[in-house]
């Protein structure tokens, strides 16, 4: 068995952390967390599992150049100007549908991607990423590749974004699949996951356990058996989450 200990910086730390108005990023991604997607996009950078995650299924639905990559990390100062520009150019009430705040922005953290079809006349801003064809496809494989599609027009009540068919967030597996098929948005499940007390009652998906630690509870270390695998993230907001995989014996 081995111990993780528990630091507090972790709560900001990880895939699952909720980035919107309310909980802002609060740490600088570390650059050498960040990675090109592949040799055609070396200017697009994300963080790194993401990014080996976005390019496995490029490869695997075999995308060529019907599906182009638009928009990954970005800096605080690229927010701000995005924001800005759009604020001239289109308005304050469509650019708080579809644009982040600084520091409010999934972007800041490596952990989302913008995708777009592969046509005349891209949109930056509202890229078409229709529900069909080689698009619906890509959306169907990020599932089981930690990918989750983060705004939808049934969830903005929610969220406070507009649908954006383009917008893709990396959580992980198997976080990405649990997400999809209890229909939640990313702010549902990490309240969703707060019922689930380490050590007392995990929520069971496959061969994965996944708990929450408050942090203002007196768990200063977990103990992984040999037999699992474990990573951890923050919520954003006060909590770990935990994620165990028990492997398979042979």
């Amino acid at each position: 068995m081995k111990k993780i200990l528990l630091r507090k910086e972790y709560i900001y730390e990880g895939n699952l952390i909720l980035i919107n108005k309310k909980y802002n990023l609060k740490d600088k991604i570390k650059s050498y967390n960040l990675k090109p997607v592949n040799d055609e996009y070396a200017n697009i950078l994300l963080d790194y599992n993401c990014s080996l995650a976005l390019n496995n299924i490029l490869q695997e639905i075999n995308s060529k150049k019907e599906i182009i990559l638009l928009d990954g990390y970005r800096s605080l100062k690229k927010q701000q100007k995005l924001w800005n520009n759009s604020l001239k150019e289109n308005g304050e009430e469509f650019t708080k549908k579809y644009i982040a705040y600084p520091n409010c922005s999934e972007h800041q953290a490596g952990l989302a991607v913008d995708l777009g079809l592969n046509n005349e006349n891209i949109d930056f801003i509202k890229p078409k990423f229709p529900h069909n064809g080689i698009c619906q496809e890509f959306r169907e494989k990020a599932i089981k590749y930690g990918f989750i599609q983060r705004y939808i027009k049934e969830k903005e009540h929610i969220t406070k974004i507009a649908d954006e068919e383009w917008h893709f967030r990396y959580v992980g597996y198997p976080h990405s699949e649990i997400i999809y098929k209890m229909g939640f948005c990313l702010e549902e499940y990490i309240e969703y996951l707060r019922n689930f007390k380490f050590g007392k009652d995990c929520l069971m998906f496959k061969n994965y356990e996944v708990s929450y630690i408050k942090m203002d509870e007196n768990i200063k270390e977990i103990i992984i058996e040999d037999d699992e695998l474990a990573t951890i993230s923050g919520d954003n907001i006060n909590g770990i989450i935990i994620t165990k995989f028990k492997k398979i014996k042979k």
